[in-house]
């Protein structure tokens, strides 16, 4: 689709249907999905808090099962909530939806953070021993994951006041930077256009449109500057105070853990993509420059189609056809699945 042209020309675009999660906000599936997690996460406290060291293999896998059923159908709900949310950031009641899922998991969720804190502290040789059996093996590599962040894991007390507070923390000021952004409007050539619109015009082949674009972006965005500042800051010193607690030796250290990757490979990957700089992205800044016969490339130009490229239109069809067959070329399995995305 061309930059300039409205979506509505191509036909309609698909909207969310999110009923393969839950039929509706206040569906009964989606009643009843809460209130059995929430009476299956106290059950689950109830019989397994405080014993997982002295369980066998087979029980302790059992235990490792019925942790997973439960937190499948939590992470079934905050999808669907997530998803109905990003329909529209700025409505009052999708957002008042959002956030009672999230305080409503986030509580129930509590009653199972025990679990992975109690796998922590399970000596390595008892757990090796328990691992010999076939029902726990088939875990292993989950409790290997899990584990890593023994060495960064808190009091249980302390661990439960950081879950409990992330819904009110770190969340919340995520929220609040989503809902902003949302919120923003760009005035572009008349129009007062949302961020992904004015964003989508710095792809346009009209010069003299990606510059409005980018000016009027620059405007906005430097109008609101203070409370991105404020959300920005806020999240980083949250950060800190969390890293510095769990003693993670460096800023990224925590992200890296997550990834299962060392700090010392994601240095590696950081230097090396730096010292490309100057053979691959200033070289095709460079050359871009030339082929738009200026000296130095503008900024609004960045992102501009090249000359002789005149943004051919593609229809909803023809990409979904496009992205299917790439997966398809990749994996046929993979293509089953990404087409019940479109059906």
């Amino acid at each position: 689709m061309s930059a300039s042209q409205n979506p509505a020309e191509l036909g309609p675009l698909p909207q969310w249907d999110l009923k393969d999660l839950y039929p509706g906000r206040d569906s009964a599936e989606l009643k009843a999905a809460l209130a059995e997690s929430d009476s299956g996460a106290k059950q689950f406290r109830g019989r397994f808090e405080g014993k997982l060291a002295a369980l066998s293999g087979a029980d302790l896998a059992g235990a490792i099962r019925r942790y997973e059923q439960i937190q499948e159908t939590l992470g079934r709900i905050m999808s669907y909530a997530y998803l109905d949310y990003c329909t529209d950031m700025t409505d009052a009641e999708t957002g008042r939806f959002f956030q009672n899922m999230q305080e409503t998991v986030n509580s129930i969720s509590t009653e199972l953070l025990f679990f992975s804190l109690e796998l922590n502290r399970i000596e390595e040789a008892d757990l090796e021993k328990k691992l010999k059996d076939p029902a726990l093996a088939h875990y292993g590599p989950w409790l290997r994951d899990t584990r890593a962040f023994r060495p960064y894991q808190l009091s249980d007390e302390v661990e439960k006041l950081l879950h409990e507070k992330s819904v009110a923390g770190r969340s919340a000021w995520t929220r609040l930077f989503d809902e902003t952004m949302a919120e923003l409007r760009f005035p572009i050539a008349g129009k007062e256009l949302s961020n992904a619109e004015a964003l989508h015009l710095l792809s346009e082949p009209d010069p003299a449109m990606r510059k409005e674009a980018a000016k009027s972006l620059g405007k906005v965005f430097g109008d609101n500057a203070r409370i991105f500042a404020l959300i920005t800051n806020t999240l980083a010193k949250d950060k800190e105070i969390e890293d510095r607690w769990r003693r993670f030796p460096r800023p990224i250290s925590a992200r890296n853990l997550s990834n299962f990757v060392e700090d010392e490979v994601v240095d590696a990957l950081i230097a090396a993509v730096r010292a490309a700089y100057p053979a691959l992205s200033h070289r095709y800044y460079r050359l871009k420059a030339r082929w738009f016969g200026v000296e130095a490339l503008p900024y609004w130009d960045r992102n501009a189609l090249l000359p002789g490229d005149d943004g051919r239109d593609i229809t909803w069809g023809e990409a979904q056809r496009t992205v299917l067959g790439a997966y398809r070329a990749f994996s046929p399995e993979l293509a089953e699945i990404g087409a019940r995305f479109f059906a």
